[in-house]
């Protein structure tokens, strides 16, 4: 990222573009457009379509705070949202996604636990589109753009990694079924993926396409249960009966021990490609003057 010297902020600019008021003013603004969209996603549910229109309008809303934000308080460009490798990376996102949750559902398949029933009509892809957008976009910008990106600054990238994992995870209480067992499993495998993601790249479109894609898949395709919210028919009709450490239970299969093997040996290897490059951020009392 490029950012000017403190000497070119004011006094009260300097301020607001800390990284402890980085997390309140524009963490606020960013949850605010949260629940603008959830409001949205409430009264158009039975109008899919209108939903997604929405969505995309304040998931562009979003980007804009943010980049607005980034120049006019913190006088940098918002490189973590660069355009450039912004198709490559995110089609890379939405396959890997897509592919980890694929993963887990083929393998409950081999072991009779996941059995498919029938198929819906293809209609029943659309209403999912909305969360996915919402979830992948909002909370990538929140968690990695902001509260990774404020810890790093003083802290380094280990810390940052830490504290935005559990935050993220602890996040997933507020679900209509969450479980702190859930949000632990969230903190480790999602937490690890997608800060590895921005780590690796330092840009968030790697990790939007992976958040985007497993949320999508797991609900729009194999009708599953997201992160403990309440289930949603998708294409596929099926029955799951089994253990729920291999299921997930009420939480979903981010609560299974394969979601945790699969996504955590994926997240441990974008950290090591991460650090191999010397991508990794020290904190602040370690690096030269």
């Amino acid at each position: 990222m490029t950012t000017l010297p403190d000497t070119h902020l004011g006094p009260l600019r300097r301020i607001l573009a800390s990284p402890p008021a980085r997390i309140l003013l524009l963490g606020f603004l960013l949850l605010l457009l949260m629940g603008l969209n959830g409001d949205v996603m409430t009264s158009y549910a039975a109008e899919p379509v209108k939903a997604v229109q929405h969505t995309i309008a304040l998931a562009i809303a979003g980007f804009a705070v943010y980049v607005g934000h980034a120049h006019f308080i913190q006088r940098r460009s918002a490189a973590e949202l660069s355009t450039q490798g912004m198709a490559r990376e995110f089609g890379i996102g939405l396959l890997v996604g897509a592919g980890l949750y694929t993963a887990c559902e083929l393998i409950l398949m081999a072991l009779g636990i996941f059995r498919i029933t029938g198929l819906n009509p293809w209609s029943y892809l659309v209403p999912a589109v909305a969360m996915a957008i919402s979830s992948s976009v909002f909370e990538e910008l929140l968690f990695r753009g902001v509260l990774f990106g404020a810890v790093e600054t003083w802290f380094g990238s280990w810390a940052a990694l830490v504290v935005s994992s559990l935050v993220f995870g602890l996040s997933h209480l507020m679900n209509p079924q969450g479980t702190l067992e859930g949000a632990m499993f969230i903190a480790v495998e999602a937490g690890i993926l997608l800060a590895g993601a921005y780590m690796l790249t330092r840009r968030l479109w790697l990790s939007i396409g992976f958040h985007m894609a497993w949320n999508y898949t797991q609900s729009a395709i194999f009708s599953g249960i997201v992160s403990g919210n309440d289930a949603a028919p998708g294409l596929v009709r099926s029955t799951v009966q089994g253990p729920d450490l291999l299921t997930g239970g009420q939480f979903g299969v981010e609560s299974s021990v394969l979601a945790l093997v699969l996504c955590t040996t994926t997240g441990i290897a974008l950290v090591v490609m991460a650090a191999r490059r010397g991508r990794i951020v020290p904190p602040v009392w370690k690096r030269p003057r």
